[in-house]
């Protein structure tokens, strides 16, 4: 690593973990809501988790429901798992919450709602929900309402089905809320929130012959303010933008973002580690960030022909590729995120090891996410992972790296500094710690550690 192992966010955080240890617990995805009250996630059992944070601060569990089953496609042979693939928010139009999750084939909107007030004092209908014998109605009266425990409703209000032959990788809602898009590996879909049996296809890869397949799509997203614009990035490592108002069929794009590749360093592995991930619009607008297998980088749409800031996230792990490969590592889908002003990037590594630059002092750090470093009022040390001769004793080689141990997905609170981190079958949730003063600390990264502290008494489902 090229920066002083002493750097570190000047956020301090408390954080906790979920303890699970079914395997059908592995958290397959992370997702604040649009004001970041509501944190969401998903797991390979088909389940959402929903968490709510509380006045002082800190997140629990708010919702728990079955969002996916398992199926088999009897005309393909094809067994369709539960895992949640992706969770997206829908922007707050009223006190219900909603939010669309896919699995590989079959996405859903589901409405979460709160009831705290039940009806009484049916004509009809005795106190059980039984209908009375109409003989023994002999006077009406008024139903009333009366109060009730808080009741957390989550019910599936459509399904959107039979609209991908291969497995959906992304979804995204447009800034009109009214569609949204899903994307599989060769194919990107149109949808409607209001119609669920037709999807309009923008994008199709697929070539007449597939054997003439060169690339397919690893991930797509919609511009967070213009609804006409989206991305969609590649296995091959480029990104497209895209202008649906140039054209119905989006096959010819607007901008093609891609970094010309030294012939010198090219290996066998070079386009593997350039497949991108993950890609994710600035809150403003202005950039694009890409991750690719050992880089993030940031580019501005105004400039296509290279990125305008490049992080080399492990870059260690070169010397590793052969075994990686061989281990099928080197395809793990990393994502990255923003923080809410677009001034300091974070993504996920190895070995529960999880990464933030600074974009502004060009200063990184490297901090780990784990159970044994998360406990009760523990501190939070900087890591360094070192190729050579360790130089101090708490350094990491990077033969000793678990690659078990990866933190896939991440998500960033859009006002505050606030993080979400999945570390298997582990949600970890770090938060800003107020200063004595009782100010907030700014994202910024500084060579002075703060104090990372875990939450008094994590709680744990």
């Amino acid at each position: 690593e090229n920066t002083d192992s002493r750097s570190l966010c000047r956020i301090h955080f408390h954080s906790f973990s979920i303890l699970v240890c079914d395997p059908a617990d592995v958290i397959s995805t992370v997702e604040f809501n649009q004001s970041g009250e509501f944190l969401a996630t998903g797991d390979r059992g088909g389940r959402v988790v929903i968490f709510q944070r509380e006045p002082q601060g800190e997140y629990n569990v708010y919702s728990t429901f079955q969002s996916h089953e398992p199926e088999f496609d009897y005309l393909k042979s094809l067994e369709i798992e539960e895992k949640i693939n992706k969770i997206r928010w829908l922007p707050l139009h009223n006190p219900a919450h909603f939010l669309l999750a896919t699995n590989d084939k079959t996405i859903k909107l589901w409405k979460v709602s709160e009831r705290d007030k039940r009806a009484e004092g049916y004509n009809l209908r005795d106190e059980e929900g039984r209908l009375k014998d109409l003989s023994t109605v002999t006077t009406l009266q008024v139903p009333v309402l009366r109060p009730m425990d808080l009741l957390v409703e989550a019910s599936p209000r459509r399904v959107f089905a039979n609209g991908h032959a291969y497995h959906i990788n992304s979804i995204s809602v447009n800034s009109d809320c009214e569609t949204y898009l899903s994307a599989d590996d060769l194919r990107i879909n149109l949808w409607h929130l209001n119609i669920t049996d037709r999807s309009f296809n923008i994008v199709d890869l697929k070539p007449e012959n597939m054997e003439d397949l060169s690339e397919v799509i690893t991930v797509a997203e919609f511009h967070p303010h213009h609804c006409h614009l989206l991305a969609f990035s590649s296995s091959t490592g480029t990104t497209r933008l895209c202008d649906m108002r140039a054209r119905a069929l989006c096959d010819q794009h607007a901008k093609l973002f891609e970094e010309a590749v030294d012939p010198s360093r090219r290996s066998f592995f070079s386009e593997i580690v350039s497949s991108v991930s993950d890609v994710k619009f600035s809150h403003s607008g202005r950039y694009l960030l890409t991750r690719d297998y050992l880089t993030v980088k940031v580019w501005d749409l105004n400039m296509e022909n290279k990125p305008v800031e490049t992080y080399q996230v492990h870059d260690y792990l070169r010397t590793k590729l052969c075994s990686l490969y061989e281990s099928d590592c080197i395809f793990d889908k990393f994502e990255c995120a923003w923080n809410g002003t677009d001034s300091v990037i974070m993504t996920g590594a190895y070995n529960n090891y999880f990464r933030m630059f600074d974009r502004a002092s060009l200063r990184d750090v490297t901090l780990e996410a784990s159970r044994e470093v998360c406990k009760r009022r523990a501190v939070l040390q900087p890591r360094r992972v070192c190729v050579g001769k360790k130089r101090k004793e708490t350094d990491v080689s990077v033969d000793s790296l678990d690659f078990r141990k990866k933190i896939l997905h991440t998500a960033w609170h859009p006002k505050e500094n606030i993080i979400a981190i999945a570390a298997s079958n582990n949600l970890y949730i770090f938060q800003d710690r107020l200063t004595p003063n009782g100010h907030h600390n700014t994202p910024e990264i500084q060579s002075a550690p703060p104090k990372w502290q875990t939450q008094p008494n994590p709680p744990t489902y």
